[in-house]
């Protein structure tokens, strides 16, 4: 609770900074987009949030002229919940996510990232439960339609105990080989601190269709080589399954 506290203090700092008077001649340009998505599965770094649920999808996204950003983004979920027993309850089944950060071009082709992200789970927990409350710090690299991006965990990761400091390292390409499609490729690796056993490699082939008015439609293949004994919950799915995964958005 309290980095979340700490990040949301952060972003409505920046926020008033931004918001701050200027000459008419010098104004900042800012820009507010958003999307709704719905998929037939929600997976984070290759595993099911939603015991293969499908889930709706939205984020609201404040951009400023000199790079700076804020936002927030939302779904449902139930892998939490998934594991409540009667002896040890919990509720939770939204996942708010808030961030902030910078990017920009580094010349040429090539561009960065970085910021604070904040993933946030409102619920009740059982007494002596690991939160699942999580802040990473990210930054990536980007090159024409290639990024490299490494997020690091200042805090426990999603519940594990004694995992502050594990880190994810993720290769994604999406190239638009044609007007209004793209061919989207991604590999990445999950370390998880102190629990060896649940580090894993997710990896992904999809297309994307972009329509007008925001539209789009997403087609991918979603597979891990995550541990099936350490990956499978109560109900027996395998979260790191190999998954086709389709989503139909909106921008705004």
């Amino acid at each position: 609770m309290k980095r979340c506290t700490t990040l949301v203090g952060v972003i409505a700092l920046l926020l008033a900074d931004l918001a701050m008077p200027a000459k008419a001649a010098d104004a900042p340009q800012s820009t507010v987009t958003g999307s709704v998505t719905v998929v037939n599965d929600y997976l984070f770094r290759g595993l099911s949030q939603t015991n293969r649920d499908p889930a709706v999808q939205a984020g609201i996204e404040y951009d400023h002229s000199s790079g700076w950003y804020v936002g927030a983004w939302g779904s449902n979920i139930s892998w939490l919940s998934d594991a409540s027993t009667s002896a040890a309850p919990i509720s939770s089944s939204l996942e708010v996510d808030v961030y902030a950060g910078h990017r920009g071009s580094l010349g040429g082709d090539w561009s960065y990232d970085a910021g604070l992200y904040e993933y946030y789970y409102p619920g009740t927990y059982p007494n002596g439960f690991t939160l699942p409350y999580t802040l990473e710090g990210y930054v990536s690299l980007g090159w024409k339609s290639l990024s490299l991006k490494y997020s690091h965990a200042f805090s426990n990761l999603f519940g594990f105990a004694h995992s502050k400091h594990s880190d994810y390292l993720d290769l994604s390409w999406n190239y638009e080989f044609v007007p209004s499609w793209l061919v989207n490729a991604h590999v990445g690796h999950q370390t998880v601190k102190n629990n060896p056993g649940f580090s894993y490699t997710d990896w992904k082939l999809g297309v994307t269709r972009n329509f007008a008015h925001g539209y789009s439609v997403s087609l991918g293949y979603y597979d891990t080589n995550a541990s099936r004994p350490l990956y499978t919950n109560a109900d027996g799915h395998y979260l790191g399954r190999a998954t086709a995964l389709l989503s139909l958005g909106k921008a705004f």
